[in-house]
């Protein structure tokens, strides 16, 4: 039996379609051994969370066995969301977050996409957790980097000098660090 790994795509009207080749350069990467799994998420503009972390959590429950959970940009954001919001079971091997925002502001649209103040207490510590982004990002700012480290401190942060908001849709990086598992 291979081993399961959900990819949770980033956002966007083609976030989909854009993140199928980080999905195809982990799984070149990865090989046989592994299978990637990668829904598609929809978006319900009426929720403040436009309804990913409900999705991200059937997900994360139907998982027969045990998966390595892999998220980029506000995918990665909805997965944390999602797992110190939700009770899941306890089937995680590893958790690794892609250019990830933490997100801030009054805004109202902003509301439903942040993580609540005590977030990083109900993350299961057992579980490694990895962060990876690029200095260079153009889209989620470096600085969120940071801010993450001061809640996880725990994690393992990985600061890349370039490839943009989809390190050069080039996921050797993660990859190597799913196989150290």
């Amino acid at each position: 039996m291979n081993k399961l790994i959900i990819f949770i795509q980033g956002g966007g009207e083609k976030g989909y379609a854009t993140d199928a080749k980080l999905v195809a350069s982990l799984g070149t990467t990865l090989g046989e051994t592994y299978e990637v799994h990668y829904p598609e998420l929809s978006s319900d503009k009426t929720l403040p969370d436009f309804g990913w972390t409900e999705q991200i959590g059937r997900e994360i429950s139907g998982i027969k066995g045990k998966a390595t959970l892999v998220g980029h940009s506000l995918g990665a954001s909805m997965l944390l969301k999602c797992l110190s919001e939700k009770e899941l079971p306890k089937k995680i091997v590893g958790i690794f977050l892609i250019s990830t925002p933490f997100w801030s502001g009054d805004e109202d649209w902003v509301q439903g996409l942040k993580l609540q103040v005590d977030f990083a207490d109900k993350l299961p510590r057992d579980v490694p957790t990895f962060f990876y982004h690029c200095r260079d990002d153009e889209e989620v700012p470096f600085a969120h980097l940071t801010h993450h480290r001061n809640n996880l401190p725990w994690a393992t942060f990985r600061e890349i000098p370039s490839g943009g908001h989809s390190l050069n849709n080039d996921l050797r990086i993660v990859a190597r660090d799913i196989m150290s598992l």
